[in-house]
């Protein structure tokens, strides 16, 4: 097994499976987020975590759209075949946006908390606000279970408020994410998808869990109570439950 772990970017290829798993996160994400997926399938998947780049020229728009030449660019490196793409806000979008494209090299989509339909981003002025308490409240909204907000993911949303290009990144993003509504579109995706939800996701609500399961021919949608917008990081156990009998069947 060879295993790469770098400030941006994490991969365990596991050269006795065949599975190859991409892990895309959200706005805020980072690979901490991954970090029970990462434990729970590396014994038995080759797993990827990129961490998205900044998006140029974020004003003029398209950020989404750089995202995916980058997991296509990040892809064609790697010489990963026939990936699960797992993601979770932000990265599910850039997942059904990539599977929309090369519909032939993705065995399987895992959506959680995905933006793509409706996303309430907690507003644009969230991310302008310097005030650690606003944003240490903010936060709080996202998860159900508080048991996961430590001090140090709060201090890295904060420190991303406090970086005036990582700022206009962030609400770039987070514009083009509402722009790009999806829901013409997903019936063209054939690949079956995994829908994993938290019933008490206020950023994406079970509404658009349903949206999804509606509109994605080939997609089955399992809820978990207790459980906010991440729940990989919130309801860990049930998660990869979900998504390893999803993977295997």
């Amino acid at each position: 097994m060879e295993q790469l772990s770098l400030t941006k970017n994490k991969y365990i290829k596991n050269f006795d499976s065949e599975k190859n798993i991409i892990l895309l996160h959200g706005l805020f994400g980072t690979l901490s987020n991954w970090e029970h997926v990462i434990h729970y399938f590396s014994s038995e998947s080759s797993i990827y975590a990129p961490t998205f780049p900044m998006c140029r020229k974020p004003k003029s728009g398209g950020c989404l759209n750089q995202l995916v030449s980058f997991l296509e660019e990040y892809i064609n490196q790697y010489e990963i075949k026939n990936p699960i793409l797992i993601g979770n806000s932000l990265g599910g979008h850039v997942a059904l946006l990539y599977a929309l494209k090369h519909p032939d090299k993705v065995e399987k989509i895992v959506l959680t908390g995905s933006s793509g339909l409706y996303e309430n981003t907690l507003g644009a002025s969230f991310i302008r606000v310097r005030d650690y308490n606003y944003i240490q409240k903010k936060v709080d909204e996202v998860f159900e279970n508080k048991k996961v907000i430590t001090k140090e993911l709060v201090d890295n949303v904060y420190s991303s408020t406090q970086n005036p290009a990582e700022v206009i990144r962030l609400i770039g993003l987070a514009r083009d994410a509402q722009k790009q509504n999806m829901k013409a579109y997903l019936h063209q995706i054939k690949i079956p998808v995994l829908l994993v939800w938290g019933e008490q996701d206020v950023v994406t609500p079970v509404s658009v869990a349903y949206e999804f399961h509606q509109n994605l021919s080939d997609s089955t949608l399992k809820l978990i109570g207790d459980c906010g917008h991440v729940p990989m990081m919130e309801q860990p156990q049930l998660f990869n439950q979900y998504v390893a009998e999803f993977i295997l069947n």
